[in-house]
């Protein structure tokens, strides 16, 4: 009930003094737990344990003081490390290092690299700290194999008593483990480790490119080949997504960026992948960038269905999460909200009114309405409800019986 009527007094909470309140219950939250694992160092260099009938440390967190076996071991990783570098315990409270790189870096720290090696953890990803660590204590690289896994034996065919299914019963639901995650692991600085589990006709296709490649690779290194196969699928789609060309046809000066349709020109696309450098462009208040780097999405500081245009200062890259979160500023969230449940999720376009009393006269509707409000025309024997960009320039026919415009080559 006590919780019940916490919730309930979100309502009233205005989002910053929400977002206030959460960030100081966090530091509260860090200075709390800076506290915890100072005593559990304290008691474990006392042997305390020992009077709470507990063998260990680690049983008496575990059976005592009821922490999971994961909470445990990080607590006591951190305790003991914080004894022989007390400024861990100091970064903790400030949430300047979690636990887990903490535990991660300890191992690794002596007096002559803790004050660099601390200094370069701040701020760090997973990722990042496993490439910190790898560094610190580098790994041999392993050989490239491609091994046949043993076949996953049906249970099911097996005629044992508690197994057997009668006709008037339900067979119970099998239930499908889920498939191992691939593995990318650093073992020394530039050198990482890839691991996964290819299916039959993957295995098929690396031998046949194996036997392909064996004049540029003669020793059939599995590495090697899929080094020179990446960059090649790289590049097509680095052009599709981004226009990404080794000899474009046209600058961002000689682009056509009016907003007469929503097609982006390439040199566009690529001068604001190249300025936003793969990363999305969102700062808030404070200064600070969002660090996404997939999912990447074009968006139009002056919205494109209010008349944005197409220049590279009217474009950011953005991740999904953003580019949502600013079309709720331009279009209000009641609007987003109908729009992504039926699901269109993308920034709404303009719409045009074709006056079925006139002979293919456009006439765009400022704001935006639902398509059963407009009007019917009969042209080539099809009906059409309501044109989206009916001047988009596109060669060939629309698909509804109309015909699109001529237009040059584009870049």
């Amino acid at each position: 009930m006590k919780y019940e009527l916490q919730f309930k007094s979100f309502s009233t909470l205005s989002d910053d003094e929400l977002l206030r309140r959460l960030s100081e219950l966090l530091q509260k939250s860090r200075r709390v737990e800076s506290e915890l694992v100072a005593h559990i160092g304290e008691v474990d260099a006392r042997r305390l344990y020992a009077r709470e009938a507990a063998p260990s440390m680690f049983a008496y967190c575990t059976d005592v003081l009821k922490l999971s076996e994961h909470e445990a071991y990080l607590r006591i990783a951190v305790a003991r490390a914080s004894r022989a570098h007390p400024v861990l315990l100091e970064m903790l409270a400030e949430g300047r290092l979690p636990l887990s790189v903490i535990a991660r870096l300890a191992p690794h720290l002596t007096e002559a690299n803790r004050e660099t090696v601390l200094a370069q953890a701040e701020g760090k990803t997973k990722r990042q700290i496993e490439e910190l660590v790898a560094e610190l204590a580098p790994k041999p690289d392993v050989p490239a194999t491609m091994r046949k896994l043993p076949e996953r034996r049906d249970e099911t065919s097996q005629l044992v008593p508690e197994r057997v299914t009668f006709l008037h019963t339900p067979a119970p639901a099998r239930s499908m483990a889920p498939a191992p995650r691939p593995v990318v692991e650093p073992l020394a600085p530039a050198r990482y480790k890839v691991q996964f589990t290819a299916s039959a006709e993957l295995h098929d296709k690396l031998e046949r490119l194996r036997s392909l490649m064996r004049s540029s690779v003669p020793d059939g290194d599995l590495a090697a080949i899929i080094e020179e196969a990446v960059p090649e699928k790289l590049e097509r789609l680095e052009a599709k997504r981004f226009a990404k060309t080794k000899s474009p046809r046209k600058s961002v000066e000689q682009a056509n960026t009016s907003p007469s349709s929503r097609y982006i020109p390439a040199p566009v696309k690529r001068a604001v992948r190249e300025r936003d450098g793969d990363q999305c462009a969102f700062v808030d208040a404070r200064g600070r960038r969002c660090k996404a780097r997939e999912g990447l999405e074009l968006h139009h500081k002056q919205p494109y269905g209010r008349g944005g245009d197409h220049n590279p200062k009217n474009i950011q890259m953005m991740c999904r999460a953003h580019n949502g979160y600013l079309a709720e500023q331009d279009y209000g969230k009641d609007h987003m909200t109908r729009c992504r449940g039926s699901s269109q999720v993308s920034e709404p376009a303009p719409i045009y009114y074709v006056n079925p009393k006139s002979p293919l006269t456009f006439q765009r509707v400022h704001g935006y309405f639902h398509t059963q409000r407009a009007g019917l025309v009969t042209h080539f024997r099809h009906q059409v409800r309501y044109l989206r960009d009916p001047l988009r320039h596109r060669c060939g026919w629309n698909g509804r019986g109309l015909p699109r415009p001529r237009q040059q080559a584009r870049a």
